[in-house]
């Protein structure tokens, strides 16, 4: 996932949409490819996309004809494995059950 760590504690809706929004975040994507991808009625996708907007973590633009979302860019990893980014911080969080 191409989603940093740090917004991948959200509800699990705003998460999976971040997530499929980070694969895709040159062309962004519709409402209805949002739909198809994660496995939520259109209401809970659209009460998802409110959240992630309110909190500035999604842009919307308008692009041949169609409306888009696309992901900040703040939100998306640099390309490197989730392996590669941990610091003793996370390595801490993983060991006590918290």
């Amino acid at each position: 996932m191409m989603l940093k760590p740090e917004y991948r504690d959200r509800e699990e809706t705003d998460v999976a949409v971040l997530g499929t929004l980070a694969e895709r975040p040159e062309d962004g994507l519709t409402v209805f490819e949002l739909r198809a991808a994660v496995e939520e009625d259109i209401d809970t996708i659209e009460t998802a996309l409110s959240r992630l907007k309110r909190d500035d973590l999604i842009r919307i633009e308008q692009e041949r004809g169609q409306t888009v979302v696309v992901p900040q860019e703040r939100v998306l990893t640099n390309g490197t494995s989730e392996e590669t980014e941990t610091d003793a911080f996370d390595r801490i969080r993983d060991w006590f059950p918290f």
